[in-house]
C-alpha cells in the first residue's frame, strides 16, 4: 500500500477515534438555564432537528460557531483560521511535489485560488448570517409556562430582513407560543398582521401581538398596542402615555447600548422594567451592567425579560420569555394577549424567567482570535450518538474519495483539484448575486420603511459581481488548458 494512502488511513483512525472518545470521557450537556440565577431550568428539554443529524459536519459546525457568545466578532476569526490553514497546506503539499514543473504548476495554480477561497469563505459567513439553519431549539415539557418574544423586527423597520409571514413561521419552529412584532417607530403593518390572524387568515399559534420600538432617548418597546398612532415627534413621556391608553406595557430595551440617559430617569418615567439579556449581537453583555440593572430592577420592583431582538439575521435562536399563565391555551386570543401584558404590568418577577440556551462554558470578549479551537473543543463536547454516527459516515465518505483522487496520476490529481475549487467559487459568486437579486426584488414593496434591502442588495451585487468574474475567468482557464 502507498505510504501516503497509509498517512491517510491512519489520521482518519485518530480523528474518528477522537470524534468517539471526547463526547463520552468530556461531555458537555445542552441545557436551558435562568439569566437570573445560571441555573438549568426543569421542564425543558433540547431537540436536535434530523436534517441537522443527516449533515452534521457542516450544517453542525455552521450552527455552534453560529451560537458562539459574541458571534459576528468570532465568526471571522475562525473563517481566517481556515484561510490559513489553507495556506500552510499549500506550502506543505507543493514542498512534496518532487517535478519542478508540477511544483511551479501547483505554488502558481494556489496563488491564484487564493481570491476564491477568501470568496468561499465569504459566502459562508453570509450562509450562517443569514440563512436560517435547521438549528436546535427548545422544547417546552410544562403545563403552565408560555414562551414569548418581546422584541423582533420584520421588514417593515429600517433594518429588518424578514417578512412577517416568515417571522411567524421562524418563531413556531423555535417553540414560542407568541411574539410581539416591535418593528422601529411604526406599528400599522403589525396591526395589519395581527387582524388578518384574528380573522383567521392563518394559524392562532404561535400567538401575533402588536408593539414598537420607539426611538427616543433610548430604545423602548411599545407592547400591547391595540390602535394605530403614529410616535413621530414623540417625547419619551408621550410614547409612554400612548402606550398606557392601550393599556399596554413599556420595556426599556439594550439600555446598557449607549446609556443614554439614568437608570432613575426610566423609572421615573414610568416604565414597567428592562431588558436583563439582549442577544442581537452578543449572547452576554458586560457582567458589570448586567447586575446594576438587576439590582436596580429588584430595588424598585421593575420587571426583567429578555430582548431576542431578532431582524432576521445573525445569531440562532438563544432566548425565550417564559410566563407563567395557568390555562392560557384556552383562552380567546384577545385574553392571551391580556395575561402576558398584565403580568409585565404588574412587574410580576415570579411569573416570568428568562431562559437562555446553554452550550458551553461561559468566557469573555479578550484574546477572542484564539476562541476558535476552543468552540471546535466545545463543539465535539456535545455530540449525541447520532451526530457521531453523521461525523463518522461522513468522514468515511471523505476518505474514501480522497484515496480514490490519490490514486490517479499527479497532474491529474492537480487539474482536478483546481477546477473544484473554481467550481466551488462559482457557486458560492452565483449565491451572492441570488441573494443580492432578492433583496433588490423587496426594495419597492418596502419603500418609506426599509433602508437595509438596498444596502445590502448593492454590497453583495458588488462582492459577488467580483467574485463571479474572477471565478469564471480562472474556471474557463483550467477547463480549457484540460482539453
Amino acid at each position: 500500500m502507498d505510504k501516503n494512502i497509509k498517512r491517510i488511513l491512519l489520521l482518519t483512525g485518530f480523528f474518528l477515534l477522537a470524534v468517539i472518545i471526547i463526547p463520552l470521557a468530556a461531555h458537555y450537556r445542552i441545557t436551558i438555564i435562568d439569566a437570573l440565577t445560571q441555573a438549568p431550568v426543569a421542564g425543558y428539554g433540547i431537540r436536535v432537528p434530523l436534517v441537522r443529524i443527516l449533515f452534521e459536519p457542516v450544517l453542525g459546525l455552521l450552527l455552534f460557531f453560529n451560537r458562539s457568545l459574541y458571534a459576528l466578532s468570532e465568526v471571522p476569526y475562525a473563517l481566517a483560521w481556515l484561510l490559513a490553514f489553507y495556506l500552510l497546506w499549500f506550502i506543505w503539499r507543493g514542498a512534496y511535489i518532487r517535478d519542478q514543473r508540477l511544483r511551479r504548476r501547483w505554488y502558481g495554480a494556489r496563488v491564484a485560488d487564493i481570491p476564491l477561497v477568501g470568496g468561499l469563505l465569504l459566502t459562508v459567513f453570509v450562509v450562517m448570517i443569514f440563512l436560517r439553519l435547521p438549528s436546535n431549539t427548545i422544547v417546552n415539557h410544562t403545563r403552565d409556562e408560555v414562551l414569548v418574544t418581546t422584541h423582533c423586527h420584520t421588514q417593515w423597520s429600517h433594518d429588518g430582513l424578514i417578512p412577517q409571514k416568515s417571522l411567524w413561521r421562524w418563531h413556531r419552529r423555535n417553540g414560542f407560543d407568541a411574539f410581539f412584532i416591535t418593528d422601529h417607530n411604526n406599528h400599522d403593518k403589525t396591526l395589519e398582521f395581527v387582524a388578518a390572524q384574528r380573522h383567521g387568515d392563518f394559524p392562532a399559534r404561535p400567538l401575533v401581538m402588536a408593539g414598537e420600538e420607539f426611538s427616543g432617548s433610548n430604545h423602548l418597546s411599545l407592547l400591547g398596542l391595540q390602535r394605530d398612532f403614529s410616535t413621530k415627534g414623540f417625547s419619551d413621556s408621550m410614547a409612554v402615555a400612548a402606550t398606557r391608553a392601550d393599556s399596554g406595557a413599556v420595556i426599556v430595551n439594550h439600555w446598557f447600548d449607549g446609556e443614554h440617559k439614568t437608570l432613575e430617569y426610566y423609572r421615573d418615567l414610568g416604565v414597567d422594567g428592562f431588558e436583563i439579556e439582549n442577544t442581537a449581537e452578543d449572547r452576554y453583555y458586560p457582567r458589570d451592567i448586567y447586575w446594576k440593572i438587576r439590582n436596580f430592577c429588584e430595588k424598585n420592583h421593575l420587571i426583567m425579560n429578555g430582548g431576542l431582538d431578532f431582524h432576521g439575521y445573525g445569531n440562532v435562536c438563544s432566548l425565550w420569555n417564559a410566563f407563567t399563565l395557568p390555562g392560557w391555551h384556552d383562552l380567546s386570543q384577545e385574553a392571551q394577549e391580556k395575561a402576558i401584558v398584565g403580568v409585565l404590568r404588574a412587574r410580576d418577577q415570579s411569573r416570568l424567567k428568562v431562559l437562555l440556551y446553554h452550550d458551553r462554558p461561559w468566557y469573555d470578549k479578550k484574546n477572542l482570535w484564539i476562541r476558535p479551537p476552543v468552540t471546535l473543543w466545545d463543539y465535539f463536547r456535545t455530540l449525541n450518538i447520532w451526530q457521531v454516527i453523521s461525523w463518522i459516515f461522513w468522514t468515511l465518505v471523505f476518505v474514501w474519495g480522497l484515496v480514490r483522487l490519490h490514486i490517479r496520476r499527479e497532474e491529474r490529481k492537480h487539474a482536478l483539484a483546481g477546477k473544484l475549487i473554481a467550481g466551488f467559487a462559482l457557486a458560492g459568486s452565483l449565491f451572492l448575486l441570488v441573494m443580492a437579486l432578492r433583496f433588490q426584488l423587496l426594495i419597492p414593496k418596502t419603500a418609506g420603511y426599509n433602508t437595509i434591502y438596498p444596502e445590502y442588495a448593492r454590497l453583495f451585487f458588488i462582492l459577488g459581481g467580483i467574485f463571479f468574474v474572477y471565478a469564471v475567468v480562472v474556471a474557463a482557464f483550467r477547463f480549457r488548458r484540460q482539453k
